[in-house]
């Protein structure tokens, strides 16, 4: 069974719309096996997205981090991976699909609610940096 990471972004959070995005996530067949709310310092963040270190947006998406608590999730499922990226949709929400947790709740493409590994790799290093093995329940 595969697993990938979940962020449940601070636009997001701060509209109460984490039940709304689990919702989602659970009835596309997901499911999540671990789960946790953190406010990330900018340290957190800025160790959290250093692959985009050299990007122009970097500083804005770590500061956009820090703004509220994220609520941080392990889904696991058969090409969990492939299947979340699919449910939150295109990055910018204008561009996403009808069914989608970033056309149903994303502002902006800096305000686009959700985050998912896009990788199994990354999903690996995604995934340590905020749980642990124990806390990890499949």
């Amino acid at each position: 069974m595969e697993k990938t990471l979940s962020i449940i972004k601070p636009d997001a959070m701060v509209r109460n719309l984490q039940g709304a995005v689990l919702k989602m996530i659970q009835d596309s067949g997901l499911k999540i096996v671990a789960q946790k709310m953190i406010h990330l310092t900018k340290a957190q963040a800025q160790a959290f997205y250093a692959v985009h270190k050299e990007r122009g947006f970097f500083d804005e998406l770590c500061e956009s981090m820090i703004t509220s608590p994220v609520s941080v999730q392990v889904l696991a499922g058969n090409d969990a991976i492939k299947k979340y990226r699919d449910l939150m949709g295109a990055t910018n929400p204008a561009n996403a699909d009808e069914g989608t947790i970033r056309k149903a709740f994303g502002e902006s493409i800096e305000g686009n609610s959700v985050h998912g590994s896009d990788s199994a790799e990354n999903a690996k290093t995604e995934i340590s940096f905020f749980f642990a093995d124990n806390e990890i329940f499949a």
